[in-house]
């Protein structure tokens, strides 16, 4: 039974890539023209184009120094490491996070630079970490949706239904997770391990770290948000209105929930972009080309320095939570 649901989930994932596949062909079949591929990188290579393109590369260790010390943040009441070892253990987590949909195996990478017998409850603290960015997204994101809803036509409506459904639970367990985090430790750390099960660890979110979290998770959005709009200003030539900046935060919001594949990530990202920004003016293989990029630059070269740090920490992919 197991099986045949991990088979369905694979296959619903899929199909969203290909569904992205064909959203992507039908929205650029007219603008992937020679002409306007010679003119968006005519306009890239230019001292503007290279300029936002350093900046936004400079931005690469900016948004990940956020994340590390964030991690540093959540895991100091359980272990105490340096700042370079949370900046390891998160690069080798984007690396590792490319295996699986959703990056549902980037927690096996981060671990590994934990202590054996803490790595249960770090495995947790994990998925708790990366719901405080996901609250972020969605807070903004839901008044992105608020207002650019009747921007919806009638065939994508359910789109924005779906998002705004999926945000809602997300943010209520979310929510429910950050007020119980003790049961959800104890819950989720007897089906990782039942040798390994923690009844007795105590962790509790005091307010200053509840800010930290909060306010470090804000400014990583902060990065992102810039990184996006420099390389749409880099490619759009109008004056940029509210409704792109509305865009960009659906987009971050819908890129959030929505389950990725690595190897069709970019393609579904470019589909999310043509929706979302939709009418705004921007033309679809210029916004394909900024989905892309944000991607290539906030993924795959963290995987590529990733890669090279668990090469040189002789990872094996062996790592098993201690027993009893």
């Amino acid at each position: 039974m197991l099986n045949v649901k991990k088979i369905v989930i694979t296959l619903i994932k899929l199909l969203i890539g290909i569904l992205s596949l064909g959203i992507i062909y039908y929205k650029l079949k007219t603008d992937f023209t020679v002409d306007k591929l010679v003119l968006l990188s005519d306009v890239a290579f230019t001292i503007k184009g290279v300029l936002y393109v350093i900046v936004c590369v400079l931005l690469i260790p900016v948004n990940w120094g956020i994340e590390a010390y964030k991690w540093k943040i959540i895991t100091q009441p359980v272990e105490e490491i340096s700042f370079k070892t949370a900046l390891q253990s998160v690069y080798s987590g984007v690396c590792l996070g490319n295996l699986a949909p959703a990056r549902a195996t980037e927690f096996i990478a981060k671990i590994f630079f934990f202590k054996p017998q803490n790595r249960p409850t770090v495995t947790i603290l994990h998925f708790m970490g990366g719901m405080f960015q996901m609250a972020i997204s969605i807070v903004f994101g839901m008044i992105a949706l608020f207002f650019k809803f009747k921007n919806f036509s009638t065939d994508n409506i359910w789109i924005a239904y779906l998002v705004c459904a999926l945000a809602i639970f997300v943010f209520v367990v979310f929510i429910f997770c950050l007020l119980n985090i003790n049961k959800v430790l104890a819950f989720v750390s007897k089906k990782i391990s039942k040798q390994n099960s923690i009844t007795n660890f105590n962790y509790q979110f005091t307010k200053l770290q509840l800010v930290q979290l909060f306010g470090y998770s804000t400014l990583r959005y902060i990065v992102f948000f810039f990184q996006l709009f420099l390389l749409i200003n880099l490619f759009y030539q109008g004056l940029f209105s509210v409704q792109i900046i509305f865009g960009i935060w659906l987009y971050f919001l819908i890129t959030s929930i929505v389950p990725m594949i690595s190897f069709i990530e970019a393609a579904i990202r470019a589909a999310v972009a043509l929706i979302v920004f939709k009418n705004c003016g921007i033309s679809n293989a210029a916004l394909a080309l900024s989905s892309i990029l944000i991607w290539l630059l906030n993924i795959v070269v963290p995987s590529i320095v990733g890669y090279f740090i668990l090469i040189k920490q002789n990872f094996n992919f062996k790592i098993s939570l201690p027993k009893k």
